[in-house]
């Protein structure tokens, strides 16, 4: 007669890492601010999928992705590189608002919309998480 109580089931291989929360909130505050208005203007907002915002868009579809691989440094990749993108993206847009506020002379005129704000945000989830990851050992 075999004794089946001394065989041990295979241990499950976990999905989640230590940066899976962190890059789903990222890559979720990415997702909706990419949809939301990017810029309010006097005669109303602009969406941000109507520029950059498709680029966000794809780059929190990325963070939500890197979050539910079990791999290391897959998942860093997948942290690092949307949210260095996100801050490129973010930096420009706000560099094009302030010089185009400077050049028409209508500062306060263009503002950052919700949208934009988020994704912004986003980018500093993203990127913390990806020092996280680094960090741990």
């Amino acid at each position: 007669m075999a004794d089946t109580a001394s065989t041990a089931a295979p241990a499950r291989r976990r999905i989640l890492h230590a940066g899976s929360l962190g890059m789903i909130i990222g890559g979720l505050l990415a997702l909706v601010g990419s949809l939301l208005p990017w810029v309010i203007t006097p005669f109303g907002p602009l969406s941000g999928t109507a520029g950059p915002g498709l680029w966000t868009l794809s780059a929190g579809f990325i963070a939500v992705a890197g979050a539910l691989l079990p791999y290391r440094k897959v998942a860093v990749a997948h942290a690092l590189l949307p949210g260095l993108a996100v801050a490129v993206i973010i930096g420009w847009q706000a560099a094009r608002l302030i010089y185009l506020s400077s050049t028409t002379g209508s500062w306060g005129q263009l503002m950052p919309g919700i949208g934009m704000v988020m994704v912004a945000g986003a980018a500093v989830v993203l990127l913390r998480t990806a020092i996280r990851l680094i960090s741990i050992r």
